[in-house]
């Protein structure tokens, strides 16, 4: 039983072309994550290439926002692996993209920079007052959803 994601979510990657985004994005695709792509507004229109836990080269495209990796992509969660000083940011941009789950692994983020995009999640809702953005993090492991396979 998924809780937070399953096998069809679509993830992007806020900061795959980093060093933790790249290193991360891989082991991912290793256990069938369902990654569509990744942001970074420096490098946006580019590609990164991957290995498939199937063993052929998948191609990533790279994005300027979350709100445009959405709109292209349908993604639905995001994972940022961005450094500390960027990870406000990259959390808010999500947040006000409207993406349904938001994992920040980034360690090191300022106890008031978290605060402040915890708050704006808080309070951005649906009609109904539920939160749009559930946040997961930060300083976060990752999540993970076992699959029987028997």
């Amino acid at each position: 039983m998924s809780i937070y994601l399953n096998k069809d979510s679509k993830v992007i990657v806020q900061g795959i072309t980093g060093g933790e985004g790249t290193k991360h994005t891989a082991l991912m695709l290793r256990v069938s994550t369902n990654i569509v792509g990744g942001v970074n507004a420096r490098k946006v229109n580019s590609h990164v290439t991957h290995i498939h836990k199937d063993g052929y080269e998948t191609e990533l495209p790279v994005f300027g926002s979350v709100s445009e990796a959405m709109e292209k992509t349908g993604a639905d969660v995001s994972v940022a692996f961005v450094p500390p000083k960027f990870a406000k940011d990259a959390a808010i941009e999500a947040i006000e993209a409207g993406i349904g789950l938001l994992v920040v692994i980034t360690e090191g983020i300022p106890v008031q920079d978290t605060a402040e995009f915890y708050n704006l999640a808080a309070t951005t809702t649906d009609d109904d007052g539920n939160p749009i953005t559930r946040v997961i993090g930060p300083n976060c492991p990752g999540i993970i959803t076992p699959v029987r396979r028997w």
